[in-house]
């Protein structure tokens, strides 16, 4: 087995732990004992470099069981014993993996160095290669720098990819990560936060035999190039497309390079794909879907904790109150690792922070209806306040009603009777 795996995002988080275990575990029937490394160049130029390398091992460490080395490359001006050592620890690697950052600055680092055909070699003697969001940007022929577009207003532009994908598959396109991206809210932000309208212009600038290959967030696409098919795993899909037309494979497919290749090319317009047997070893469904309660942001899964506490809260039922808060600090952990640029992690503690405060009221106020708590003293009351009335000692009875009503509970006469309510 050797493999190539993109991933469109979520690499280092909860949705895509059952896909890198797969991925280890054939990995190791493959080739025995895995050896693997982290590149860590896309975010090599940020200060807080350090930190996310060992967010990065604490991930896999973890998450997923399995221990990783570091193959240090943060710039192509590092010491040369560094690049060296880099290169030497991926030349035995059986596994690699690089993720997110900026696919403009692993470009430059990555270009015109050995440091591509040592991750090429990789795969090539037998191993797998785990490209996830920046990283992936960087395989096909052509990648798009997109916090320059995205962020600085720069005009749209192709950088010249590392070609990976055409030299270890033999398919030519543009890979192009986090293609459903929905943060913009009022505007596209797909397509790696392109847009329609942008991509669609970058596309007229591609070779005639280059397509775009784009791949879900949370999702991967895991190519063997011994069996020419790759699989659909993850939350979501991958779309081939060529000058707008667009064919979609739903996780839990599988679809040959010679498909791919024809509709990236333009020569063909496949129908849509049915699932097929996996091209690598046989698994449970279960052991790579996502589970039901499993959400695929840690927004996400605030939104559904404080939505679970609201609906415990109505039913006064504490223990579901606790568990919300619970699951919320669980899932807050289990993200700790992401290393997706977003404000998800400030939102869920501010949501955390809101379900303590209002457990605390709940102590305060109680969780038992008033009504359980008052009524025998209430009934009672007012049993006496009847049986007064009946006496006709209406002064009596007035004075009941009116220590009630001080006490904060009304009392209204009926044709049916009393009834009180707090």
């Amino acid at each position: 087995m050797s493999a190539l795996v993109i991933m469109g995002s979520g690499e280092t988080a909860p949705t895509l732990v059952p896909v890198h275990r797969e991925i280890f575990e054939a990995t190791e029937r493959a080739v025995g004992s895995v050896r693997a490394a982290l590149v860590d160049t896309p975010f090599g130029f940020q200060m807080n470099a350090d930190e996310l390398v060992s967010r990065t091992l604490a991930y896999f460490a973890q998450s997923v069981g399995r221990e990783v080395e570091v193959a240090t490359w943060r710039s192509r001006e590092a010491p040369l014993v560094e690049r060296e050592q880099a290169l030497a620890l991926l030349s035995r690697a059986t596994w690699a993996f690089s993720g997110p950052g900026s696919p403009s600055y692993a470009l430059r680092q990555w270009h015109d160095t050995a440091l591509p055909d040592t991750l090429a070699e990789v795969v090539e003697r037998g191993g797998t290669l785990v490209l996830g969001s920046a990283a992936a940007v960087t395989t096909g022929s052509h990648a798009i720098p997109v916090y320059e577009i995205y962020k600085a207003g720069e005009p749209p532009r192709w950088l010249p990819g590392l070609d990976l994908l055409r030299r270890l598959t033999g398919l030519q396109a543009a890979v192009v990560p986090h293609y459903d991206n929905a943060e913009g809210g009022t505007h596209d932000t797909r397509f790696c936060y392109l847009g329609e309208q942008r991509l669609a212009a970058l596309e007229q600038e591609l070779p005639d035999d280059v397509g775009v290959l784009g791949v879900d967030e949370h999702t991967a696409l895991w190519l063997d190039p011994e069996t020419r098919s790759a699989r659909v795993l993850g939350r979501g899909g991958v779309t081939a497309r060529r000058r707008g037309r667009s064919q979609r494979f739903e996780a839990g497919t599988t679809v040959t390079f010679d498909e791919l290749d024809a509709l990236l090319r333009g020569t063909q317009v496949a129908a849509a794909a049915a699932p097929a047997p996996t091209t690598g070893p046989e698994v449970d469904a279960a052991q790579t879907a996502p589970s039901p309660t499993e959400e695929a942001s840690l927004r996400a899964a605030a939104d559904q904790a404080r939505d679970a506490f609201d609906t415990a809260l109505a039913a006064r039922d504490v223990d579901g109150c606790v568990q919300a808060v619970l699951e919320l600090e669980q899932a807050i952990q289990d993200w700790s690792t992401d290393m997706l640029q977003s404000d998800d992690r400030d939102v869920a503690r501010r949501v955390l922070r809101s379900l303590v405060v209002r457990l605390g009221e709940l102590a305060t106020d109680g969780a038992r209806d008033p009504r359980e708590v008052v009524g025998p003293y209430v009934e009672t009351l007012l049993d006496l306040r009847t049986a007064a009335r009946e006496r006709s000692d209406y002064a009596t009875s007035d004075l009941v009603r009116d220590r009630l009503v001080e006490a904060g509970v009304e009392v209204r006469d009926t044709a049916d009777g009393t009834v009180w309510s707090v």
